[in-house]
């Protein structure tokens, strides 16, 4: 679908106007910052909490910074665990006081303080951690209108066709009233623009505002989201449905998503829960989820190889891997030891190149590899290490469909990158 974001302002400005607060040419220091508490009510520890394999807040960090326009980019927390993701994605921490930490504290008393302890920081783009669809293209030219055209505050905003009523508590005995319409002259969608609202996404302000406490005032404008792209969570019901929007229209980097065509993962910690069962014979067993089987054939049917890798202190012995291997239809490489080496030996003999290639792991020894993977996920229970360095953080532990709900990922970006090349090729094409 072709963006349709649009900037609408109130005066034709040009890139040499000086801003209303008296800059002209001085080079301005910018700052994007996401405030993430750590006590949310409606979803607790909702800015970290996975929405399609990623935090919550990753989405929005992903986009600031490949935005390129930002000085510094910032989390506000009160939260360790939320500064260590903010940190994990690249994002500097302002660690904030107990005294805008509160149920009742507002977004712009934690920006004051912000500002007071940055006295560098000349303009603040206050970024929504729930606005997971937002893409480094939408912040680029809200933020031009600052840089080049002398505003003060720009905030986003999306158009909605909604009537709207009146409200009337029972115990006042009275009628409701239309606020926005004629009931007797009901316009159809095409013959109504609509009304905009603010949809939370993000907020640009100078610096002289916040500190005024009067953000959205001065030399003021917006900037039109298109719908597709304006999300926002607040409660658990939204989540579910966030999740299929931004699969389909949130920013996935600066790289065009690739269609891989192989997958590696290890055998304990991925495909078996890491337990070893041993039977009053002697005889070893391991447990796998047959939803992990048929996520692996689900990939093999949609021409993608999977190859299993094992090490020499596997629990799960080479019999017992062989077996699974041969359950799965898939090859299995013993006592590996030096992922990369291996991974990369079997991707010269294929021709290929790391952005081709899927990774599943599970601990210290696949780090490497998930950093460089072009898809690279960990099992809900994987240790830090793993998680961090992962693209994708499954909801399933190891052994019970972190396996099955990766190899959904793999397929939903091929169905994405797909639907993206075939509307490309429309979009080339003359009418």
């Amino acid at each position: 679908m072709a963006d349709k974001s649009k900037l609408t302002t109130g005066a034709n400005a040009s890139s040499s106007q000086q801003s209303s607060d008296g800059w002209s040419n001085k080079r301005r220091h910018i700052a994007a910052l996401i405030l993430a508490r750590g006590g949310s009510k409606g979803i607790p520890l909702k800015n970290i909490k996975l929405l399609a394999g990623v935090p919550l807040v990753g989405w929005v960090l992903r986009a600031a910074l490949d935005s390129d326009l930002f000085d510094s980019v910032w989390v506000s927390t009160d939260h360790d665990e939320i500064e260590n993701v903010a940190k994990a994605w690249g994002a500097q921490v302002h660690r904030r006081s107990l005294e805008v930490s509160q149920d009742s504290s507002s977004s712009l008393e934690t920006m004051q303080e912000f500002v007071r302890q940055r006295p560098e920081v000349d303009v603040i783009c206050h970024i929504q951690a729930t606005s997971p669809c937002l893409h480094p293209r939408h912040l680029r030219e809200a933020l031009q209108v600052i840089l080049d055209q002398g505003y003060d505050s720009v905030f986003s905003v999306v158009r909605r066709h909604q009537f709207r009523w009146e409200e009337v508590k029972q115990t006042e005995g009275r009628c409701s009233k239309p606020l926005n319409i004629d009931p007797s002259k009901r316009p159809r969608r095409q013959d109504w623009d609509g009304e905009l609202c603010e949809n939370g996404s993000f907020y640009i302000n100078t610096r002289e505002l916040i500190e005024k406490g009067v953000p959205q005032t001065g030399k003021v404008t917006y900037y039109e989201m298109p719908p597709e792209y304006s999300v926002d969570i607040d409660v658990d019901i939204d989540w579910p449905v966030a999740e299929q929007r931004v699969v389909r229209y949130g920013y996935f980097g600066k790289e065009e998503l690739e269609v891989v065509s192989l997958l590696f993962f290890s055998v304990s910690g991925c495909l078996t829960d890491g337990h070893l069962y041993i039977s009053i014979t002697g005889e070893e067993m391991v447990s796998i989820n047959s939803r992990d089987l048929m996520g692996i054939h689900m990939l093999q049917k949609d021409g993608v190889e999977v190859i299993l890798i094992s090490s020499k202190d596997d629990p799960v012995s080479k019999t017992l891997a062989d077996k699974l291997a041969e359950r799965a239809g898939c090859k299995v490489m013993h006592g590996v030891e030096q992922r990369q080496a291996v991974v990369e030996r079997l991707m010269k003999e294929r021709g290929l190149v790391w952005k081709k290639v899927a990774y599943l792991g599970t601990d210290i020894l696949d780090v490497s590899c998930l950093n460089l993977a072009g898809l690279s996920a960990a099992p809900g229970d994987a240790p830090a290490e793993a998680l961090n360095a992962a693209k994708y953080n499954c909801h399933s532990p190891a052994g019970r469909g972190a396996v099955r709900e990766f190899t959904e990922h793999i397929l939903l970006l091929k169905k994405k990158a797909k639907s993206k090349m075939d509307q490309d090729r429309i979009d080339r094409m003359s009418f």
